[in-house]
């Protein structure tokens, strides 16, 4: 599961997700995966999308994950009114509309699509698949 090595700051603020992303183009492969509103992804879920992508395309052409789960969200234990923040139980990318999350090249058009169509199905955003212009 994915996770940053280290952070500077244990905890982070929970922040805005207004405005459009910057990684909007398929820049490695040839088809992507590009997200249409904003969340958050945990690194479960990016792991599980990248696992539906490398079993349907039986682990042949390449794949590039353009995410990163960098953002520690916490949460209280049960039973806990007050007493500050909780403690952090994982970490999330935020995705906002129009970044590409996924690329995939090596392998055909259709292939692709059925591939990226799976991913889509494990995350929580509207997803659209895009090819290289």
């Amino acid at each position: 599961m994915l996770q940053p090595g280290r952070t500077k700051y244990r905890k982070e603020f929970r922040g805005s997700m207004s405005g459009n992303s910057k990684g909007n183009l398929v820049t490695f492969g040839d088809f992507g995966l590009k997200a249409m509103e904003c969340s958050w992804v945990t690194a479960n879920q990016i792991e599980s999308a990248r696992r539906a992508i490398s079993h349907s395309t039986k682990r042949n052409g390449r794949m590039w994950i353009r995410i990163f789960p960098s953002k520690p969200y916490t949460e209280k234990g049960t039973g806990t009114m007050g007493a500050g923040k909780g403690d952090v139980k994982g970490y999330v990318s935020v995705v906002k509309p129009g970044r590409i999350m996924f690329e995939v090249s090596g392998i055909s058009e259709a292939d692709a699509r059925i591939a990226l169509k799976l991913a889509a199905a494990k995350l929580p955003v509207v997803c659209k698949i895009v090819s290289k212009k």
